[in-house]
């Protein structure tokens, strides 16, 4: 089956066969690796990507379900002018210590701010809840988040608006978290 997706806001395509996931496509066929292939039944979140405008278990959704749809992975945050605010933050607080996690606990946390501009702490907890991580423990990461909230807040012009990962109503056949 051939799959066309826009991913970190280049439209990509590649045949695969249809039992292909998402994280598969990306990781083998896209060479994207940011994406880390964990426990591969959606319960440790190391695969997290946004599709869409929603934080998806890349290893539980088929690359036939991505196609048409957008994907942002880790690698589509940064720019030439640097880190997004979440890498930023989580690299100088040690939010994360080994880093396996931290792709998909930055995706998570991003797909949320995108959603609620300035989270609570429940709800940051909420976010997070599907991200396992057994080095940091999660406070930093918590503190983090409301860090990279306010940053973002402080800097969000039209111009960065219109990075931001757009939301999708039809989000029917995702696979949620």
């Amino acid at each position: 089956m051939n799959v066309t997706i826009t991913v970190n806001g280049e439209v990509r395509s590649a045949s695969v066969p249809p039992e292909t996931t998402l994280l598969v496509l990306l990781r083998e066929h896209f060479l994207l690796t940011g994406a880390k292939t964990g426990c591969d039944v959606g319960d440790c979140g190391a695969c997290t990507v946004i599709v869409d405008g929603k934080a998806v278990n890349a290893c539980l959704m088929l690359a036939g379900q991505a196609d048409g749809r957008t994907v942002t992975t880790i690698e589509g945050l940064a720019t030439r002018e640097g880190l997004h605010p979440l890498q930023k933050v989580f690299e100088e607080t040690g939010a994360l210590q080994c880093g396996f996690c931290g792709p998909g606990v930055i995706m998570s946390s991003k797909a949320l701010l995108d959603e609620i501009p300035n989270p609570t702490t429940a709800e940051i907890r909420n976010a997070l809840a599907g991200n396992l991580c057994r080095c940091t423990g999660y406070q930093k990461m918590i503190e983090g988040v409301h860090e990279a909230a306010e940053m973002l807040q402080s800097t969000t012009t039209p111009a960065t608006l219109a990075t931001k990962t757009p939301a999708t109503p039809a989000l029917a056949a995702l696979p949620q978290r």
